[in-house]
Order: structure tokens, then sequence, then C-alpha cells
């Protein structure tokens, strides 16, 4: 059973740190980059900052692992004659009573968000001049600074664990997979993305990972929410989407290596276009705070099946629904 080392712990440590407001990602890539150089027969870019990780490009079969990588985040939006600044966002709540970085040519300048309603900033200015000689204009970013945590030994805690705990598996898969000397019969292409599900390469099938609602707790009504709790193993979706034959694949990998998973059917995923796809979650307590909640059983048993199916996924199978007939 794959256990997360100390090195990767530590990794993990300074990725969840890393700064990554969304359209501005280029801090945390850098170091997810750094770390999964290693175990990548090449690396790729494209113009927006999303990372690719390759092996095996020459293989026809393309899959694809994917994550992605931004963060809460929201933009100055007007600054008052007196120095306050009001802030629009992508319609995530705002927490109050917080301190704030506000992303400039210059640095981050320190913010307070005192109050829920109204929501603005303070950064301390007298004036809408001294606000602007600090560097703050509009459209500016705005981020959290709260640091990643673990508590009780058991549950990883930060303000971008959505999604940046995607990243950490697929890189994580890919160690194992370099690492354990895996010899795969197709490419493989692992993607911390910055727009998830753009059909990058054109895979023949894809893989993402991101997170859903642990909905064990009292604000979730089960009825419409369904019932998905952490510590109880990663959660494999279910939408029309999702292509059924590889995910019961991947359920039947699932038991063959006695890895606990829970099921969780969602209105929508990430791949289109004739792209044969699953989906996999983490399930994460107090989604879009800065005290988001993973338990770690969880995440090494995503790892391991994952691991799993990359080894053991039958590229050979025909996945039609349909057969073809001539009448």
């Amino acid at each position: 059973m794959y256990k997360i080392s100390k090195k990767s712990e530590y990794f993990l440590y300074k990725y969840l740190n890393a700064y990554s407001p969304t359209g501005n990602e280029v801090d945390a890539q850098k170091i997810w980059m750094k770390y999964i150089e290693q175990y990548s027969d090449s690396i790729e870019t494209d113009n927006y900052g999303t990372v690719v990780g390759v092996i095996n490009k020459k293989k026809t079969f393309k899959i694809v692992i994917e994550a992605h990588v931004d963060e809460m985040t929201w933009y100055v939006n007007y600054i008052t004659d007196d120095g306050i600044i009001y802030v629009a966002g992508r319609g995530r709540p705002l927490t109050h009573s917080k301190r704030v970085n506000i992303h400039t040519k210059n640095g981050i300048i320190d913010g307070l968000l005192p109050y829920k309603t109204p929501t603005f900033i303070d950064i301390g200015a007298s004036n809408k001049k001294e606000v602007e000689n600090l560097g703050v204009n509009v459209g500016c970013m705005v981020t959290y600074p709260d640091d990643f945590f673990i508590m009780n030994n058991k549950y990883f805690v930060g303000r971008a664990l959505y999604n940046k705990i995607g990243g950490f598996i697929i890189a994580e898969v890919m160690r194992l997979i370099k690492e354990k000397n895996v010899v795969l019969p197709y490419g493989l292409y692992v993607i911390n993305s910055v727009q998830v599900g753009k059909y990058i390469y054109n895979p023949n099938i894809a893989i993402i990972t991101d997170v859903c609602h642990d909905t064990s707790i009292s604000i979730f009504d089960k009825k419409i929410n369904g019932e998905v709790k952490s510590g109880l193993g990663p959660v494999i979706n279910y939408s029309p989407s999702i292509h059924n034959n590889l995910r019961e694949q991947i359920i039947f990998i699932a038991n063959q290596n006695n890895l606990s998973f829970q099921r969780l059917v969602l209105p929508d995923a990430y791949y289109n276009n004739g792209v044969i796809s699953a989906l996999i979650s983490i399930p994460i307590r107090y989604m879009n705070t800065t005290v988001e909640m993973a338990n770690k059983k969880d995440i090494e048993n995503c790892i391991h099946l994952m691991f799993e199916i990359l080894k053991n996924i039958d590229i050979n199978e025909n996945f039609k629904y349909l057969e073809n007939h001539l009448y």
C-alpha cells in the first residue's frame, strides 16, 4: 500500500504554500514542474502556464491524467478616494476577519479584510494616491496567506487543496511509474492545468482528479448532495459524460487491489467531444475556505488506485457502447 514519504510531503508543503491565483499560477507551477521533471521523458508548457510531464511521447495511444492548479482569487475592482479597496471575484465567498495578500508589480502588499458586509480591504492608506503609490491598481490579484499544515496526523489542511491536491496526486503517480520501472504501452501525459479539460493532445482516455464535498457535515442534504465522507476512500464519479466502460474498469481495479472507494453522482464532468473520460475525486471539508481539509488516507488510496489503473488499464478494449452494423 502506498504511503506518502517525508520527501513527498515536503514537496506538497512547498506546492500548497506557493501562490497560484487564477490566471497567474506561475509560482506554484515552477515548483510542480521542478518536481516532475526528474520523472518525465520531457516537459511541455502552453501559453497560459499549463505544465505537462510526458512519458512515451512516440506512442500513438495517449492517456491523460489531469488536475488544475488555481486557488481562490479576487481582483482589485475599485479604490475609493480615501484609500479603501473593493474587489471582484469568481463567485466564491470571501472570508472576513482575515489578512489578505495583494499581488502587485512591486511585490505583495498586506491587507485586512475586516467585515463580511460591506466587503472591503484596508491596507492602511490615507487616500487613493497612496494606494496607487504602493503599486496597487485595479486588476491586481488578491489571495490569502494561510499556510498548509497537518492536523491530528491525518488531515492535510490549507487554503488551496482545491485542487492542488490533485496536482500532488498525479505527480506522485508519475513518480511511482518511473521509480518502479513500469513499462507503459501508451503515451502518458500528466497535466497540471490552468484551464482543465481543454482537450490538450486529443487523448484517447482522460482520467481527471479533482475534489468534492465531504457531505457528512451538517450543512449538506445527503438526499441532494449524496453521501461522501473523508477517510472512506477516493470518490468514483457518475455523470452522462463519464464513460461507463472506463469507470467499470476503474472499479474492477479498485476491488482487485482491495482499495476502498466511494461513489457520487455529478451533473457534469470535464471532458466531452468523444474523449473517453473518468473522474476520481478527493472528499474535502470546507471547500472554498482557507481551512480546506483532506484525509491523508484518501489521498494515499487515490495515488495507489491511479497507479494501478495506469499499470493495468486495457487499452485494447472496445469502449464503444454500440457496434456499427450494416442492414
